[in-house]
């Protein structure tokens, strides 16, 4: 098997095609987030993007999307908004990881969203996290019955908000696919507003996330597409979320809602009806993303298996890439526990030229 690497835009049709037909062929690797398109769209912003193409004699048998940043390390393409990870890979393939890093120039690989199925790169795990998902395959009828069997108080105050919304503001309804770029602005701007109000770093102050929405929101490929849904109460935009969908799942990315709003649950709102919407749409699977958020947890069916950790080279510059991986998780825990050190870390990050935040 030779391994070679290119940048995403340099990927031909056959491959673009070898790669779409590996993923429709394996439920595992369904997320739009291992999809050529999103792929190509980060490619376009971040010039660290690859592809490393695995090649038998005849044909491409899998594809690796990374980025490589300096010395040896790598990361997930799109890493820090990519909420699945791995190589896209033909039925049955057998792959040795350390000579996949071989191939791509990489030391380590580093990954935080890895999908399941993924064993050779399960060398070095430092969590294994559930991650919320709600099942639609059998409709939305089924779903809001275990809804109401788990909890038939909670739906039924839910359904009381909902009625009280339409009474004060206007007639509730969900556009599944908000095309508007106006929408987009809304939302992302009552997401950067939450961001800094929860101690986070604004992602959206970064101009590469922006223009990576963006592109996306215009992305339509039956692997990836933008969908931006937004809830209406009369004609006020209440609540919006922007996601990628492929054939039959649907990423839950970024959610946001108007703060006027709130005593209406206009999150929990917006994900039930995103959840009609989308099993009309014939997708079976909404994928919450990494968390036990309260709403997740309320409104979820399951959860499926998400893996950290990383996984090295046997050799010595491997090993002292390691240490710094493993010094930069203790940083990362040590500044999240703390009140005083996070909001000093987000200041920095926050006052930081725009062209170092799009590194």
């Amino acid at each position: 098997m030779s391994i070679t690497v290119a940048a995403p835009h340099e990927l031909g049709p056959s491959e673009l095609a070898a790669w779409r037909d590996m993923q429709a062929g394996a439920p595992a690797l369904a997320s739009p987030f291992l999809s050529p398109e999103f792929a190509r769209a980060v490619g376009r912003q971040r010039p660290s993007a690859r592809v490393a193409v695995l090649s038998d004699p005849d044909r491409p048998v899998g594809f690796f999307p990374f980025e490589r940043r300096p010395l040896g390390l790598g990361v997930p393409i799109g890493s820090g908004v990519c909420d699945c990870q791995g190589l896209i890979h033909a039925p049955g393939l057998d792959w040795d990881a350390a000579e996949l890093l071989r191939g791509c120039r990489l030391q380590l690989w580093r990954y935080d969203h890895l999908a399941e199925g993924q064993r050779p790169f399960e060398t070095h795990v430092v969590d294994r996290a559930a991650s919320p998902v709600i099942g639609i395959r059998d409709g939305f009828d089924s779903y809001t019955a275990v809804l109401e069997a788990r909890s038939e108080a909670r739906t039924r105050q839910l359904r009381t908000k909902e009625r009280r919304l339409r009474e004060r503001v206007g007639e509730v309804r969900l556009a599944f696919d908000e095309t508007t770029s106006a929408s987009l602005d809304t939302l992302m701007r009552w997401k950067s507003a939450q961001f800094r109000a929860k101690d986070r770093m604004d992602l959206f102050a970064r101009p590469w996330a922006v223009a990576l929405l963006r592109e996306l929101h215009r992305t339509r490929a039956p692997g990836c597409t933008g969908t931006l849904s937004v809830l209406y109460a009369g004609e006020r935009p209440v609540a919006c979320h922007f996601g990628l969908r492929s054939r039959h799942v649907l990423q839950y990315w970024f959610p946001a809602y108007d703060p006027e709003a709130a005593p209406y649950s206009p999150g929990l709102l917006l994900l039930t009806r995103l959840a009609e919407a989308a099993a009309g749409e014939g997708i079976g699977l909404i994928d919450l993303g990494k968390g036990s958020e309260p709403y997740k947890e309320q409104l979820k069916t399951g959860d499926i298996g998400v893996t950290e950790g990383w996984t090295a080279r046997p050799t010595l510059r491997s090993g002292a890439r390691r240490v710094q991986a493993e010094s930069a998780g203790r940083v990362r825990a040590a500044v999240a526990g703390s009140a005083a050190l996070r909001s000093a870390a987000l200041r920095t990050v926050n006052a930081l030229p725009d062209a170092w935040k799009g590194c």
